[in-house]
């Protein structure tokens, strides 16, 4: 499949959305690959996935911790997300979805207003397209699935921002990424290295210690 390469937003939602979501929308539009990661997928390569990146009426983001024995990313925290089976008409549905199944949100309940560039995790070879979501009517949610989630959070925008709750990891292959120590839980990885992103590109961050390293 041709992979999306730029941001692209969903006009019919845009009204519906609440207006301190405006500098991320503004952000967003027709934001390149290549803001985002060195990591371009090509034709051909890749397992299509996709992760709801979802925004909720206190300010806030969903997050799950998921599994220490799940199949992928095992113990991490994440954005709700998984596979996009042959059944699902788009990245969009494969993201309700699966955020369904791990947390038991009512996708009704979500109006999604972007889809971000494709992104290719090398280390698992997932290509994951990012679907920006407003909770505009929240559900309740829980770890529904032991075997896959640990744990579900809203955590607010708040809490990423905080300067004190903002570090950088380090891999022992020497690999550095931004990263947040939020709820007792360090995010890290794709989805520490995309919230970073956002916060940036949307004029939200403010300054940091970019000198404070953790070692993973």
């Amino acid at each position: 499949m041709n992979w999306l390469t730029q941001g692209t937003l969903i006009p019919e939602s845009l009204d519906s959305l609440p207006r301190w979501l405006d500098p991320l929308v503004n952000a967003v539009d027709g934001l390149e690959v290549q803001d985002l990661t060195q990591f371009i997928p090509r034709i051909g390569e890749g397992v299509h996935s996709a992760v709801l990146v979802l925004f909720g009426d206190q300010q806030d983001v969903l997050i799950i911790e998921r599994a220490t024995n799940s199949r992928s990313h095992s113990g991490q925290p994440a954005f709700p997300g998984g596979r996009v089976e042959a059944s699902d008409e788009s990245a969009i549905a494969a993201a309700l979805r699966e955020a369904n199944e791990e947390t038991g949100l009512d996708p009704s309940g979500v109006t999604p207003f972007a889809q971000l560039p494709d992104l290719w995790i090398t280390v698992s070879n997932y290509v994951v397209s990012p679907i920006l979501g407003w909770w505009h009517e929240p559900s309740a949610i829980e770890a529904r699935d032991a075997a896959e989630v640990a744990s579900v959070h809203r955590i607010p925008i708040a809490d990423f921002i905080n300067p004190e709750n903002r570090v950088r990891i380090r891999l022992r292959s020497g690999f550095m990424g931004d990263a947040f120590e939020v709820n007792d839980l360090l995010v890290w990885g794709f989805t520490g290295g995309l919230l970073s992103t956002m916060l940036e590109r949307s004029g939200w961050s403010i300054p940091w210690d970019r000198d404070r390293v953790i070692d993973i």
